[in-house]
């Protein structure tokens, strides 16, 4: 029997979970796989901060064009319609809240909501927080695609960020390779369970009290 979901299987999910006709920002890492997965008879509009809308799935060799890269220097495909514009205006669109889902990586998700996904704070890590910050306080949903735990085992589902915050009381649903976990007022509410996996293992590898399925 399998036993949770892969990396694919991950974004699939959290597409199956994005409306007909949304307009969604992927953040680097698993998210960029979302893709990969437009659930049939729906469109989602993917828009990338460094001034694209449109963008399509990643190319084949023979498809790859130098010019077309999303944030996180990945090559992408353009769809139909596709358009190009300023940074700025890229950002006014995440601002003004014309974007409808984000889905991000994480390092920490909190159980009301904040995230910590840009920054362990350590003297080496990366300087700056990039479009993160914008992306969680003017985008409507904000969906997080995650390993449940890190590689040596310590949970991403805490009770509290230990390290810096990119927003706080932000996220509303997390997509694991164990579950699917709402963020509640009253705190993580497990929605669906992965393959072979049961509520005690999602329980006891989580950093903070965590409700069954309903």
């Amino acid at each position: 029997m399998s036993h949770g979901w892969t990396r694919e299987q991950m974004a699939a999910r959290a597409a199956h979970d994005i409306p007909d006709g949304a307009y969604v920002n992927l953040g680097i890492g698993i998210p960029e796989l979302v893709t990969q997965f437009v659930p049939e008879g729906r469109e989602f509009i993917y828009h990338t901060e460094n001034g694209m809308l449109g963008m399509g799935p990643p190319p084949t060799e023979d498809e790859r064009d130098l010019d077309l890269m999303n944030a996180g220097k990945k090559y992408v495909t353009e769809l139909p319609g596709a358009v190009y514009f300023h940074h700025a205006d890229s950002f006014s669109m995440i601002r003004g809240g014309h974007i409808d889902v984000c889905v991000l990586g994480t390092m920490q998700v909190a159980e009301n909501g904040d995230i910590a996904n840009w920054s362990t704070g350590a003297p080496d890590a990366i300087p700056a927080v990039g479009g993160a910050m914008d992306l969680v306080q003017g985008v409507e949903k904000i969906y997080v695609i995650t390993q449940h735990t890190t590689k040596t085992g310590e949970p991403k589902l805490v009770g509290r960020c230990s390290y810096p915050l990119t927003g706080a009381g932000v996220v509303s649903r997390i997509f694991t390779d164990l579950a699917v976990v709402d963020v509640t007022p009253d705190g993580f509410q497990v929605v669906e369970l992965a393959p072979g996996v049961d509520f005690d293992e999602v329980q006891q590898k989580t950093g903070a009290p965590i409700r069954p399925p309903a």
